[in-house]
């Protein structure tokens, strides 16, 4: 039930919110132009929660049933105000406090001042005071932002035409489609700088529908804007309702960009989650937050193949028990911090660049090798090209377990055996142009095919087989025989033609991996060759 909405389905609503918004960007890039947005977004959504608190804080009064009642309704009308204005009935209910002149309605009221980008960012600084939650969290640099005057009000205009009712639906899950939404709009125009940020919906959903967090903790290691943990907890509640017992879910993460760990800390209080994101924003390898820690479920997209990632300082590292990861790509360095953060029964679904599944570059095979043998690698998803709105490069999904006899993971002892997924002909449902999405369904064939082959909870019942040119479960000495190479169209029996563009496929993947070796190191040596002739009196 949305303020200026007419009979616009929640999609149409969300596309004419986005035009809207994005047509008074003017000259600030995309990649600004998010953090204000999406935080007066959650400034409408905390002011309409806040104003409804009101209502139900009445309501309470007046209910018998209620530890708030009071029976006489003279005293109660009376008493009534002191109610509504006591923080300790909003803080109960996990509403956030917002003071009257910060409010959404009060601060449009004031948009048509020359001083309104001051204004908001006071408005902020004062909503991060009254909560400690939001501290450090909110955007506060209105002023800074070059927009021509009365944009900004302008913007506001477009926001206040979300609704987030409470009484009418899940107001957190509207706030959380839009804010998802945005994003998701922001990552196709920013490109490739939006992958440090956002992993499309459809692969979370696969990631937790697989993984199946329900007891335990949760650990995102590139946490990004807490995608991850946002669809683990629905995951969690959802069964939760199913199973009849209660999930527990604490939640861990860290994040490398300073902004988009704002809205990662903003993400989970919207959710009215609570995360431990570390004292600070960081590098994983370098200043990890969290080494202590031996998580239940990790679920991770960290940025693929990076080179700067502080390789150098990290030779003789605990966690690279496997082998040390080359300085060039970081691939195998996160997969192998993310093992060591596992708990003994602990399971690890993560999104990878294809050329992972292959590489024999700079010792990578030997790590995989040594993975493999000690049993860590548990379950491999090769995902249609066309997922991700910012990248080209063909993507997969590792999972990885500390305990894959029978047990907690699942009925069925799997030591010594892989599951191999083959997913390259989904994806059926067509979002742009330009990309492709799983479909609810194509989601639960893929998540059912694993819990069938562990037996677990999740399961239904039936047995796991094999399906040719789909999914095959292969004995350690079958991947021994394909040189420890884990792209499943080499073991789901695909038809020859596919056979042979799998083959060219992951080898051209190690060509393009060598091939990017050389030019970096011609990269390197033309800089050595300048900084000579330089010194010799030379310059080029």
């Amino acid at each position: 039930n949305h303020k200026g909405r007419n009979n616009m389905t929640n999609q149409e609503f969300k596309d004419t919110l986005w035009e809207a918004a994005n047509a008074l960007r003017g000259s600030v890039s995309a990649a600004e132009y998010k953090y204000p947005v999406l935080g007066l977004i959650f400034l409408k959504y905390v002011s309409d929660l806040f104003e409804a608190q009101a209502d139900v804080i009445r309501q309470r009064l007046a209910d018998p049933k209620s530890n708030l009642y009071i029976e006489d309704e003279e005293i109660r009308e009376k008493n009534e105000d002191s109610f509504i204005n006591d923080k300790i009935f909003y803080e109960a209910d996990n509403i956030f406090w917002v003071p009257e002149d910060v409010r959404f309605e009060a601060l449009l009221a004031k948009a048509a001042n020359a001083d309104f980008p001051q204004k908001l960012d006071k408005a902020m600084a004062a909503l991060e005071a009254e909560n400690p939650s939001l501290k450090g969290v909110l955007y506060r640099d209105f002023g800074r932002l070059e927009l021509e005057e009365g944009k900004l009000g302008d913007l506001m205009g477009i926001i206040a035409k979300i609704d987030f009712d409470p009484a009418q639906h899940g107001s957190r899950d509207i706030f959380g489609e839009v804010y998802e939404y945005f994003l998701g709009q922001f990552a196709r125009q920013e490109g490739a700088r939006a992958g440090e940020f956002y992993t499309p919906k459809s692969v979370v959903n696969l990631l937790v529908e697989i993984l199946a967090p329900f007891r335990g903790t949760i650990y995102d290691p590139a946490c990004g804007s807490g995608g991850m943990f946002v669809q683990s907890a629905k995951f969690k509640d959802a069964h939760a309702k199913q199973v009849g017992k209660k999930g527990d879910l604490p939640i861990y993460g860290q994040e490398l960009m300073a902004d988009t760990r704002r809205l990662c800390k903003m993400n989970l209080a919207v959710h009215g989650l609570e995360g431990d994101l570390g004292k600070t924003y960081g590098s994983t390898f370098t200043n990890d937050q969290h080494h202590t820690l031996r998580a239940d479920y990790i679920l991770a997209n960290p940025p693929f193949n990076i080179s700067d990632w502080g390789a150098d300082k990290l030779q003789e590292d605990p966690r690279w028990k496997y082998g040390i990861p080359p300085a060039r790509n970081a691939n195998y360095a996160w997969l192998q911090h993310m093992l060591a953060r596992l708990s003994k029964v602990g399971r690890a679904g993560i999104v990878l660049a294809n050329g992972s599944m292959t590489t024999q570059q700079s010792g990578e095979g030997d790590i995989r090798k040594a993975m493999i043998k000690d049993d860590v690698v548990e379950c491999m998803v090769a995902l249609p090209g066309q997922l991700f709105a910012n990248t080209q490069i063909p993507a997969c999904l590792w999972f990885m377990s500390k305990d894959k006899k029978a047990g907690k993971n699942g009925k069925k002892d799997r030591s010594g055996e892989n599951l191999f997924i083959d997913c390259r002909k989904m994806g059926a449902e067509q979002l742009s142009r330009t990309q492709i999405a799983f479909t609810e369904e194509e989601i639960h064939t893929i998540a059912k095919t694993y819990h069938r082959w562990r037996e677990t909870e999740f399961s239904d019942g039936e047995p796991y087989e094999d399906v040719l040119g789909f999914c095959y479960s292969a004995e350690l000495e079958e991947v021994e025989k394909h040189g420890f190479v884990l792209t499943p169209g080499r073991y789901v029996g695909a038809a020859i033609a596919e056979d042979d563009e799998e083959s060219f496929s992951g080898k051209m993947a190690e060509l393009t991996g060598v091939l990017y070796e050389q030019m970096k190191k011609a990269e390197e040596l033309d800089t050595i060759i300048k900084k000579n002739m330089e010194r010799l009196g030379y310059g080029i």
